[in-house]
Formats: structure tokens, sequence, C-alpha cells
């Protein structure tokens, strides 16, 4: 009864978002009145979407066989985090969790954007609604995650091994939040173009939006990023692989739609640059829901194979993202260019960002699309793989690094470009110092790694220069550059804090690219190998039984230099409902390194072991929580709010509405 329930709440829900989308499209100057009942249309969504999620949850958490979707994708042996984390671990539930998630978003317009103006409010209810609509009715008639079996098994048929992992409880929420979190940029814009409201309080109302779904899509990519590191057992932390590039695009852009609304924001400027990147940030990741789920690629992110859904799916893309171009190119003419300002200025910093952002979604858009036409179109497979990517981005990333400190210290409208550089020579110094220095005694293998390092350390004593500079340490008293520092808006903090966590992550790339050591060899228990200075003595081999599966164990011991000793554990398993492999490596942390080691296939007897040591890689991840720290903080400011500034009071001479 429970599943026919969450059945019914979900096409009740559709109807719903079909209702209250062509009211706000249609009739979105009718005021007020249409704003609260859209408000409480959206909330209701909200409601009945999660009601139908929990009752598919609910199901997955007994091991109700009956639901075919818990049949193929569950089994009761399961961990209870897995069961549950089963229910997005396939194509109909993660359909079902991208809903939910869009209209909480949905929701939360209503409920924090009570200061919105009325015509404006309704717009973006209807937008949303509108895109509730179309997935909800995708998934009701092509993607039902209800259907029951007549005949349900006794056991269900268990789900990916490689998913049965505390990641797949935290990437794919994370992840869709951000993907789903831009779907409110997308209808501000919309809206926008409608209405013609299209100004710095507009701006005002879409950051803090952009902010909180780049938060996430960060820390969704991030997570992502370690999950396939320490359970795919290659010892890598990015393949370039086309889901991994469908993620990374929405990134890029929402970070130039980031510092392109601050721009129309503080100068009223780049008004049509930002509601297109509006546009184009969503639409990137509606195509990375088009990529997962329409059977054209193979990989451990995707679900779908049935190439109808793939059909659907485009032809959902087609009109939305097709008729959010053609609302831009018939509207974009009226709108004015806003406030003018100097090349050489914090303004011109923004826009040199965002052209370098740009091209590097064009980049990884090309090299990921390219192969999937040519094969589409005449039949010839081709792979375009890191090294592509490598050099085109890096390319690119390259003078934006460069050019990332000046920007923060340069004044708006116009600035003195040399007195911004003659502030940052200390950084300058600095930075060539402890690259010289840590290349001489690092060894480095390539050309590349000084100038790698040159540019991480660059971007972290650039964006600390900042916050000395507007301190003034070292040219105040002490006591006095502290009150300042402490004083300062917490939008500089977020700013610095940003700029940071991506000069570590740059850091860490460099360091475990040019020094990390990999060793692939054969042992029995009681043997060594030595790596980096670190001794692996594998201890014992023995077979363990698991909730549902059964493992191959290895028990190493690590000395470190100076470290001691340390017990590790690898596994194989074998699942015993479906009888498939899995691997889960043993990593052991020193510091900001990490020591890798994986136990691959007998041999002869003997066991196939692959050990790396892997220098400073956690700055990677440091720096992307730092940079996601750095988007919490900023919407922590006052005049940074989720919704919308608040309306000045009215004064006793005007009149009421």
């Amino acid at each position: 009864m429970t599943i026919e329930l969450g059945h019914f709440s979900l096409i009740l829900a559709f109807a719903m978002a079909t209702v209250s989308a062509m009211g706000g499209l249609l009739l979105w100057r009718r005021g007020e009145r249409l704003a609260q009942v859209l408000a409480q249309a959206s909330i209701l969504q909200f409601v009945l979407v999660a009601l139908a999620f929990l009752a598919v949850v609910q199901a997955f958490m007994t091991s109700d066989f009956s639901l075919k979707l818990a049949a193929e994708n569950s089994h009761s042996l399961k961990p209870m985090i897995f069961k549950i984390s089963g229910v997005w671990g396939n194509h109909e539930g993660s359909m079902l969790l991208w809903i939910l998630i869009l209209v909480l978003f949905g929701a939360l317009v209503a409920a924090f954007g009570r200061r919105l103006p009325a015509d404006l409010k309704n717009l973006v209810l209807g937008t949303q609604s509108l895109l509730t609509a179309a997935f909800t009715g995708f998934t009701v008639l092509t993607s039902n995650p209800f259907l029951r079996l007549a005949n349900p098994p006794l056991e269900g048929g268990d789900l990916n091994p490689v998913l049965q992992d505390i990641g797949l409880a935290i990437h794919p929420p994370l992840l869709y939040a951000g993907y789903v979190g831009f779907s409110i940029c997308f209808s501000f814009a919309i809206a926008a173009l409608v209405s013609g409201r299209v100004d710095q309080a507009w701006a005002r109302w879409v950051r803090p939006w952009a902010m909180l779904s780049w938060m996430f899509l960060t820390l969704g990519i991030a997570m992502g990023s370690y999950w396939a590191y320490y359970e795919l057992g290659w010892g890598g932390w990015w393949f370039w692989d086309p889901v991994e590039n469908a993620s990374f695009m929405p990134w890029l852009a929402g970070t130039a739609l980031l510092h392109s609304a601050l721009v129309m924001e503080k100068r009223n400027a780049l008004k049509i640059w930002t509601i297109f990147l509006s546009i184009i940030t969503f639409s990137l990741s509606l195509l990375g829901t088009f990529l997962v789920r329409s059977g054209i690629l193979t990989s451990v992110h995707t679900f779908a194979s049935d190439p109808t859904r793939g059909i659907v799916i485009l032809s959902i893309l087609a009109v939305l993202i097709g008729g959010a171009f053609l609302l831009f190119a018939m509207r974009s003419p009226a709108l004015r260019q806003g406030g003018l300002f100097a090349p050489i200025s914090r303004e011109g910093a923004l826009i040199l960002n965002n052209l370098f952002l740009a091209t590097a979604v064009g980049a990884v858009l090309v090299g990921t699309l390219y192969p999937l036409l040519l094969d589409a179109l005449a039949g010839t497979s081709i792979s375009v793989g890191a090294p592509f990517f490598n050099l085109t981005f890096g390319v690119l990333m390259a003078p934006l690094l460069l050019v990332l400190p000046f920007g923060p210290l340069l004044a708006w409208k116009r600035a003195d470009l040399v007195a911004v550089g003659q502030r940052l020579i200390g950084t300058a110094a600095l930075t060539i110092f402890l690259t010289i220095l840590i290349s001489a005694l690092g060894g480095v293998s390539f050309s590349l790694v000084p100038l790698g390092l040159l540019l991480g350390f660059w971007v972290v004593f650039g964006s600390v220069a900042e916050l000395v500079e507007r301190a003034r340490i070292g040219r105040i008293p002490l006591r006095e550059s502290i009150r300042r520092l402490v004083g300062l808006p917490r939008s500089i903090w977020s700013t610095a804090m940003g700029h940071l966590g991506l000069g570590l992550t740059v850091l860490g790339i460099v360091s475990v690219s040019a020094w990390e050591s990999e060793l692939v060899t054969t042992l029995n228990p009681g043997q060594t190998a030595d790596v980096a200075g670190y001794t692996i003595a594998f201890d014992s081999f023995e077979t363990e039984q698991g909730p549902n599966y059964v493992a191959d164990t290895g028990r190493f011991t690590v000395t470190g230099p100076g470290q001691g000793t340390r017990q590790l554990e690898a596994e194989r398993r074998t699942y015993v409902a479906t009888g498939a492999p899995t691997t889960e490596a043993a990593i052991s942390t020193y510091g900001l390194s990490q020591l890798y080691l994986q136990l691959g296939e007998p041999l002869d007897d003997t066991h196939v072991v692959r050990i790396w040591h892997k220098p400073y890689i956690l700055l990677i991840w440091i720096g992307a929580l730092v940079m996601a720290a750095a988007g919490a903080l900023s919407l922590t400011d006052r005049r940074l709010r989720v919704g919308a500034p608040a309306r000045a009071r009215r004064t006793a001479a005007e009149p009421a509405e």
C-alpha cells in the first residue's frame, strides 16, 4: 500500500507542477495573490515528492522485493546504509532523487523569496514548476520506480559492488544539489528575459543561489574524485571520464557566473553575459543528465542503457535549452549594457577570468562530445584522453592563475596596475624562492613542474597578500592590524579562502604528478618490498566472510622513515549475489601524503601487489574543501542572503500598492 501511495504522490506532484507552470508563466502579471498560490504549490510539490521518495526508501530498508527496483538493486544482507543509498544507485531511483532536490530548491525560493517582486517570483516559480513537470513526467512515463512484481523473488539481485560504499551515500546527493541548484539561476534568467527586470537587484537575488549550488557541486566533485581514488584501485584521482567532465563543465561555468554576477551587482555591467551564463550553466548540468542516462556511454557512472529514455531526455533538453536560448536571442538586444569601466580595473580582471573559464568549458566540451558525435555520424571510434585535456586545459589555466592575485587588489572602474604589481613584489619573491628550493630538493623529473609549483604558490601567497594589504600588516601597529583583519567583510575573507583553496589544489596536483612512486611486484607472506623509503612487509593472507561477500584479505606492516610501524589491510571481495569481484585498497596517511596499496589477483601461488607513494595528494581535496568553505562563509555575509535583499521601509508620504 505504501508503494501505491508513493506512486500516487508522484503523479499528483506532476499534475500540480504542470498547473503551476502554466499559471506562473502565463499569468505572471497577476501579482501577490498568484505569488502566494505558487509558493504554497511549490512547497506542496516538495512534500508530495518527499513522500514518494520515502516510500521507495522504506521498500529498500525492509527488503520489499515486490518492488521491482528493490529486487534488482538490493539484497537483504546488505548493511542498512547501503540499502538506503542503493535507492539512487540506479536510473529510476537517481531520477527520483534529482526531482526531490529540484522541488526542494523550488520550495526554498518560495520560503526565502518573500521579498522578491511578485511578477519575478511568479516567473521563477513557474519555470521551476515547468522543470519539475518535465522530469516528473519523464520519470512516471519512462522510468517508473514504483513498478511491482507479480511474483517477487525471495532475494534481491544486489547492487553493483563498486557502489556498495559510503561514497554512494554522499557523492550523488551533493552532486545533484549542485546540478539542480543551478536551475534556480536558470529560472531567474528566464524570469528576467520575460519581465525585462535585469538590474543590480536581480544579480543580488541570483548570486546566493549560484554560490550555494557551486559550493555543493565543488563538494560533490571532490567527493567523487576521492571515492574513485580509494575504491577503483587504480590509484588515480581524475580520469577525464566523459561523465566526470559533465560535472566539471557546470563547475567551470558556475565559477564564471559567480564572478560575472559580482560585476553586475557592483557595477550594473555584464548583464547579457550574466544571463547567458545562468542559462548555459544549467544547460551543461542537463547535458550531464543526458550523458549519464542516455546509454551512449559505458562508464561506472552511468545508469541507463535504454536508448528510448535517451531520446526522451534529448527531446526534453531540446525544448528546455532550445527554448531558453531562443528567448535569449529575442530579448537580449533590448537589455542595456550598464556601467562603463577601464580595461585595467577589477571589472576588467573579472572579464578576463570569465574569458579563460568560458574557453576552458569549450575545450572540455569539444573533447567530451567530439568522439560521440563522430561515432554517431561517421561510425568512427576515437578516444580523446588525458593528454588532450591536460594540454588544452593546462594552457588555458596557467595564465588565469597568473593574473588571479591581481584581481582582488585592483580598484573598481579604474585601477593602477603598476601600483598593484608593487604590492605583490614580496609575494612574487617568496613564490620564486620556494619554487626553486622545492624543485632543487625534490629532484624535478620534467620541466613543467617548476611552472606548476610557481603558479600554485603564487595563488596561495596572493590570497594571503590580499588580507595582508587590507589589514596593513607591517605598516601600522600589530594590534590595529589584527583589529582590521577581524573586521574585514566576510565576502573578502571568502574570496581569499576560495583562491587559497584553488592554489592548494594546484600544489597537490603538481606534487603528486611530479614525485609519485609506483611499484608493481609479487609477494608472498613473509616477504617485503621498498617504495620511497617505506618498507612493506606482507604478514598474512586469509579468507574472511563479510555481510554479503567473501573477502581475500592481505595484512601488511608498513615501516615508514621515522614514522614507526602501521598495520594495513587490503581486500579482494567477491559478492555472494552476483559473484562480482571488487578491490578495497589499503591507504595510510603520512601528513599530507599517502601510501596506497592494492592487492591484485593471485599469480602462480603468489600475490600481485601494487604500491604507490603519493606525496601531498591530500592537498587536492583539502583545497576543494577550503573552496567550499569559502562559499559557505560568503553565504553568511548579511549582504548576501539566500533569498532577496530587504525592501526599504515605505515612508508615510508614499502611497500603498
